[in-house]
């Protein structure tokens, strides 16, 4: 569904490289193929002449970036970062990359994810006298390694690294070497790819393939990579755990022609579609698929099912994304700004509108009643996930339970609150046979933590759901 306007929102991208020229350049383009992951921000620090220079701002990428700007942006390796709230809430401030200057070197950071010690951690920290420039946790990372006593910066790494808890990607970038580093569990794709003799690492394969460079493998759970004019070195910062990838980079966070874990995601959202299929047929004329994310799987509901596929409902593509301010009413507003049905193509027809998701349930309500004002004479809903019960500590933004429609009423409760004339969900064995990732196969495991409530690290008492900051 349009995820900027339900309430569950994309997480952050980012991309780094080294050993290239034209760094700045090829980060912005990086970028600018990771901008479905964050739209409230977008930054770029590049290294050059021996030290550290970037620049920021709210807004999309083009927004950002005017012209002139990546010109004034010199070095042969860059990193960058576009953002979307979780927690710390927005703000210039928590626009990544953040940028720290010390007597010892300046280094900048870029993290994908949610640290779920990160209260607990800034407490500790604040009583040993640290203050905070940002409400980001990822500013939280920078204050252990400059606080650690290892003899090395590798070192200072390793030891922060083992006290942060939850899901992080981390990208940071010194003068001397790029370092990319995965949480132990996995939680978040970063794949490393090469461009000739240069480096790249990035959220998403697609951002590879719109620089030209090659994908070389993913990033291991629990690994540390130090980039430099060496080539590439790995270390181990904590044993490498389960695997517990998130489900919603596969239902609907990552772009189609991308691959995470090794598996292509429009093929996965087609099997998904062909599983609901089997799971939860309905008599109908068409199918239609709600824009983007679903339309994959709305095609592999069609082929299973031999309905026909139609474009039964049209995105505006020139619409600002409404959640830079995401409030319910502007969620509501936005529904009817984003889409609107195909009166020619459900008009006296019995469709099946197949969707990613259900949050609160106000999203899928009104594009109900927009398909019956267009016509349509049934309007049979299909979830290609398992309800929603549980928020998120790891990065994504759920809100809180209490918001969570499948949280306190039945599928049954929720379809008469939609005014659907059926409704039905992917169940949890078909979502992970349908990816390609089954119970029990080695490393294939996924986060289902906000369909089951089991979460696959400790929750601190104190941490907060992931939640957009109003």
């Amino acid at each position: 569904m349009l995820a900027e306007i339900k309430g569950l929102n994309e997480e952050c991208g980012i991309f780094g490289i080294w050993g290239h020229e034209d760094a700045a350049r090829l980060t912005y383009y990086g970028l600018h193929s990771l901008q479905h992951r964050g739209q409230e921000g977008a930054g770029i620090v590049v290294a050059g002449g021996g030290n550290l220079s970037g620049h920021k701002g709210l807004g999309l990428v083009t927004d950002v970036f005017q012209s002139g700007t990546l010109d004034a942006l010199f070095g042969s390796a860059a990193i960058g970062h576009v953002r979307y709230s979780t927690a710390g809430g927005g703000g210039y401030e928590n626009v990544q990359p953040l940028l720290f200057r010390s007597q010892t070197g300046a280094m900048a950071l870029a993290h994908n994810g949610n640290l779920t010690n990160a209260i607990e951690l800034k407490l500790a920290l604040e009583g040993q006298g640290s203050i905070f420039q940002t409400t980001s946790d990822t500013e939280v990372f920078a204050h252990l390694i400059r606080r650690s006593q290892a003899p090395t910066f590798v070192g200072q790494m390793k030891e922060a690294l083992s006290q942060i808890e939850g899901a992080f990607a981390f990208l940071l970038l010194t003068e001397t070497a790029l370092y990319a580093a995965l949480d132990p569990h996995g939680f978040r794709p970063l794949s490393l790819g090469r461009l000739g003799s240069a480096y790249v690492v990035a959220s998403e394969t697609c951002a590879f393939d719109v620089i030209g460079a090659t994908y070389e493998r993913e990033v291991a759970p629990g690994e540390l990579l130090i980039i430099s004019g060496e080539g590439v070195r790995s270390e181990r910062f904590a044993p490498e755990r389960p695997r517990s990838i998130c489900s919603m980079e596969y239902i609907y966070f990552a772009r189609p022609d991308s691959h995470v874990d090794g598996i292509n995601v429009h093929t996965a959202r087609k099997n998904l579609g062909k599983r609901l299929a089997l799971e939860a047929p309905a008599e109908a004329d068409i199918v239609t698929g709600v824009p983007d994310s679903s339309i994959s799987v709305a095609i592999g509901y069609a082929e299973a099912t031999g309905i026909p596929y139609e474009l039964g409902l049209i995105k505006n593509r020139y619409v600002g994304r409404t959640f830079i301010q995401p409030s319910q009413a502007l969620r509501e507003q936005g529904v009817k700004m984003k889409l609107s049905p195909v009166r020619g193509v459900v008009a006296g027809k019995r469709v099946v509108m197949v969707d990613d998701s259900i949050v609160r349930g106000t999203t899928s309500r009104r594009i109900v009643a927009m398909l019956r004002e267009a016509g349509a004479v049934e309007v049979h809903v299909r979830i290609s996930a398992p309800p929603i019960t549980h928020p998120c500590f790891y990065g994504i933004d759920t809100s809180s339970k209490e918001e969570l429609i499948a949280a306190k009423h039945t599928v049954e409760d929720i379809r008469r609150l939609i005014g659907a004339d059926s409704l039905a969900f992917l169940s949890q064995e078909g979502l992970l046979a349908a990816i390609g990732r089954p119970e029990g196969a080695p490393q294939r495991g996924q986060c289902l933590a906000c369909f089951t409530g089991q979460y696959p690290t400790r929750i601190s008492p104190i941490a907060r759901p992931c939640m957009t900051v109003k």
